[in-house]
């Protein structure tokens, strides 16, 4: 790759991030390269392959905490706009759905760490503890997910009204619960607990079932159902 400052417009046919794509296909781009396609242009003093760079310098050339940026965090860089910012993210966000895709394409939900698995690639951007749902069809497929609360760094609090409308909204008939440790601590608290409880008795009343309340990390997971918890 050539590291000259002019306009990628004047590099060689084959050192141009689109072409190249084209003749010899995404996999053998860099990453900085990938992602001046999406920014599209530079500024008078860095072309996009230069702007680029600085983008996952940021991040330390790291895509997983490059997921972790907001719109703010990018509107830092000098040379990134709202709508480069914007190409960016939604970029990053369908990868992340795309990768999030694998499990539901599985006959059913089967254990804890497939389940872990799919939440973890769901929830690994979020700086701020979340509590979220999957709920399941009677054949234990996930038909819905949805974060329904965020809250701090150190916890966030989770309606069961809100989630069991929800479960009825969409017809499940078993859900799972979730939420992060950002801290990286797996050991539910008593709080986590408590509402556990709640939320499992109080779905009894409409033949719901709480399959599981698994907490995830960048470490790995607690599983409440295996922990002979449920």
């Amino acid at each position: 790759m050539q590291a000259q400052n002019y306009s990628i417009k004047e590099w060689a046919a084959d050192d141009r991030p689109r072409e190249k794509l084209l003749s010899k296909n995404a996999q053998n781009l860099t990453d900085s390269e990938l992602l001046a396609i999406l920014i599209n242009q530079g500024t008078r003093e860095k072309n996009a392959v230069e702007l680029a760079r600085e983008v996952l310098s940021s991040v330390k050339y790291n895509l997983m905490e490059l997921g972790k940026l907001g719109i703010h965090d990018l509107l830092k860089i000098r040379g990134i706009g709202k709508v480069k910012a914007i190409v960016i993210l939604a970029a990053l966000e369908l990868g992340r759905r795309r990768h999030a895709m694998t499990p539901l394409d599985k006959p059913a939900v089967r254990d804890s760490r497939e389940v872990a698995n799919y939440l973890r690639i769901m929830l690994q951007d979020y700086t701020r503890e979340v509590f979220a749902v999957l709920f399941l069809n009677q054949a234990n497929r996930v038909n819905h997910f949805e974060v329904v609360s965020q809250g701090g760094i150190t916890g966030t609090v989770a309606d069961p009204r809100v989630i069991l409308k929800k479960a009825l909204e969409v017809n499940a008939v078993n859900f799972i619960l979730c939420h992060n440790h950002p801290s990286g601590n797996l050991k539910p608290s008593r709080a986590d607990e408590e509402l556990t409880y709640k939320i499992r008795e109080a779905a009894k009343f409409f033949d719901i079932k709480v399959v599981d309340h698994i907490i995830v990390s960048d470490d790995g997971y607690f599983s409440f159902a295996d922990s002979g918890m449920m």
